[in-house]
């Protein structure tokens, strides 16, 4: 059975943050949502993966089962989705979208390359698709050592994956340089601030 098209009295803004793993999106995406004025509220995304550290069901992620995962894909209840790593499934479910224009707020996603593009490609004119730029891909492999969560292995799978996501930053709608937090915190306030007020 198809799910029906996103339907809401209230038409949101999308506001996509993309960018490698350890370039500071999540925390740009973090600071946003403490901006009242901006009316925003983050999109969770589902997730086929284990819960890492302290992360929470229904608050950092839906974790859900491959199983679970698939059958959603075959309903055709995504926005959009990926397999991120092999049996390693990322998506946004319409049903989210539905639930933040249903508080009337605006749409703010912490999502990878793939799925921004993705989302503003099937709606153009809604949505900023923003790119954050990490200083270097050495800095981002000393980001990740850092966070202490993943395996040396898994670091390298992400920094290899993160020079081809780099290559697409020119297809998004702006690029903000992560070098200095305070900076790049208050362009992506600016820029966010000034997309909303565009009817």
């Amino acid at each position: 059975m198809k799910t029906k098209k996103i339907m809401s009295d209230f038409k949101g803004k999308l506001i996509v943050f993309s960018a490698p793993s350890g370039s500071g999106k999540t925390t740009i995406v973090r600071h946003l949502l403490k901006q009242e004025e901006l009316n925003l509220e983050f999109s969770i995304s589902a997730t086929s993966r284990e819960a890492r550290g302290l992360e929470k069901d229904g608050i950092d992620y839906y974790f859900i089962s491959l199983k679970e995962f698939k059958n959603h894909i075959k309903n055709d209840e995504f926005l959009e989705w990926e397999e991120v790593y092999r049996d390693n499934f990322y998506g946004t479910l319409k049903t989210e979208i539905e639930r933040i224009w249903a508080l009337k707020k605006h749409v703010i996603f912490d999502i990878d390359v793939v799925g921004g593009l993705r989302i503003k490609k099937k709606y153009p004119e809604e949505t900023l698709a923003v790119f954050v730029k990490p200083p270097s891909v050495d800095e981002l492999k000393i980001r990740l050592k850092k966070r202490k969560t993943e395996s040396e292995a898994k670091i390298n799978m992400r920094i290899a994956k993160a020079s081809v996501e780099l290559a697409t930053a020119p297809q998004f709608d702006k690029i903000i340089k992560n070098y200095e937090l305070e900076v790049a915190l208050k362009e992506a306030e600016d820029l966010v601030s000034d997309f909303l007020k565009k009817q």
